[in-house]
């Protein structure tokens, strides 16, 4: 279909079943964490999915061609991101499968039946809100510190609406991961699975991905490590896999 795009806007090919996205090249674009993040989902068949804090759509719209889910929620507090996440569904023929709440994710049970999703995924803001100066109104400030949210505000949203044994997937810093998992457990989450991601063997992890399950018995397994670049520079064997190349 026809979609009209604004100023500073383009549409970029995601490489996966035709599916494209809209992004405005001066607010935040999405980056490998989205997609680490959306390979790491192995949500069931049918699943009723929430992305807390969806930003460009990227997540719904890349697991919609990876996975067959039944329904995926994407909520975004900010309102022009969250217009052009909704251009990128219609884009792409989806508005079926995915919807665009442009809501406060605090205020999501509000909207949503608790207790009513399979899987909820996030990519939260990293940054802790106490670092300098940050303009609250920026789109790259609220995309990267927690302005508009907490850690403990996703992570007791995602407890609310998950179904008991639904999965949690989230992507963050390991740097808190004490935090992390203190939060999960308060909220009745426990951790099931980890995976650090380094730029390249030798190199500290500065990611890790993390599973939990809803009411989910006390077992945390440690995947192997994910290195993002080989000696050569170039991309490992798994990242061209994940990337489907």
């Amino acid at each position: 279909m026809d979609i009209i795009l604004k100023e500073n806007e383009k549409i970029e090919d995601l490489q996966c079943k035709s599916l494209k996205i809209i992004q405005n090249k001066k607010w935040f674009c999405f980056g490998m964490d989205a997609v680490l993040l959306t390979n790491y989902c192995d949500v069931k068949n049918n699943s009723r999915v929430a992305d807390l804090g969806t930003g460009t759509g990227i997540i719904p719209i890349l697991l919609s061609g990876k996975r067959n889910i039944s329904e995926a929620v994407g909520i975004e507090i900010q309102k022009e991101v969250a217009e052009m996440a909704n251009r990128s569904v219609e884009l792409n023929n989806l508005e079926k499968k995915i919807k665009i709440l442009n809501i406060d994710l605090k205020e999501a049970t509000k909207y949503l039946e608790k207790g009513s999703f399979d899987a909820v995924i996030s990519n939260p803001p990293y940054k802790l809100n106490n670092s300098g100066i940050i303009n609250p109104n920026d789109q790259k400030a609220i995309s990267r510190h927690e302005i508009k949210c907490t850690l403990e505000d996703v992570i007791s949203v995602a407890s609310s609406l998950l179904k008991q044994y639904g999965r949690f997937y989230m992507i963050h810093r390991p740097d808190r991961l004490v935090d992390i998992i203190c939060l999960l457990r308060k909220h009745k989450l426990e951790p099931k699975q980890i995976r650090f991601v380094h730029p390249k063997f030798g190199d500290k992890p500065n990611m890790v991905l993390i599973r939990a399950s809803k009411y989910g018995n006390p077992e945390l397994k440690f995947e192997p490590p994910l290195y993002i670049y080989n000696e050569k520079g170039t991309y490992t064997d798994d990242v061209f896999k994940i990337y489907g190349m």
